[in-house]
């Protein structure tokens, strides 16, 4: 037996390879993939899309997961939802604010324009102190709900809903005032 030679099973019969298709011509891929750009009936492909958009933006607007974006998606992002529609926060009264001190600087007299000023800033402190009173608590209501890996990351978008007018929210508030999730 010699020591550099093959062996007798090497010398065996290669394993039968699969077939081997060719590589359609470029011209047979532009034929396979040809379709119209234009639908044959394009009123009513364009009723089919009006009727699917409402129907995505009716199930977003009721909360329906199937039609949320990633970010409102999952029971820990409903149970914050529904624990800020339930809480009477401060910050829902920024926008009717901030239009009160727009028109108080219309005035001509520095004094009210600096009252204005004061009242703003004064109002902006106790929003963030609302709000991370708020984060504090629904960060404790959430460890007792779903336990201590789902309870960070929410502090911010409850404080974006909360500052938000509850008619303007999206997804629609479920809850009413002060019955909060359990």
């Amino acid at each position: 037996m010699p020591l550099f030679s093959r062996s007798d099973a090497s010398k065996a019969q290669p394993e039968p390879q699969p077939e081997v298709r060719r590589t359609p011509k470029q011209s047979e891929q532009v034929a396979r993939n040809r379709r119209p750009l234009v639908p044959a009936d394009r009123k009513e492909a364009q009723d089919k899309i009006r009727a699917e958009r409402e129907k995505a933006r009716r199930g977003f607007e009721q909360g329906d997961e199937k039609y949320l974006p990633a970010r409102d998606k999952g029971p820990v992002r409903r149970y914050v939802r529904d624990f800020v529609d339930a809480r009477l926060s401060i910050g829902m009264l920024a926008m009717p604010m901030m239009i009160v001190v727009l028109v108080l600087t219309f005035i001509n007299d520095p004094q009210w324009r600096i009252i204005a000023n004061l009242v703003l800033w004064g109002f902006v402190v106790v929003v963030i102190l609302d709000s991370v009173l708020m984060a504090w608590q629904l960060r404790r209501a959430i460890r007792a709900k779903f336990g201590d890996k789902d309870a960070k990351g929410h502090a911010w978008y409850a404080t974006m809903r909360s500052v938000q007018l509850p008619f303007m929210r999206m997804p629609k508030p479920k809850t009413t005032l002060f019955k909060y999730p359990v």
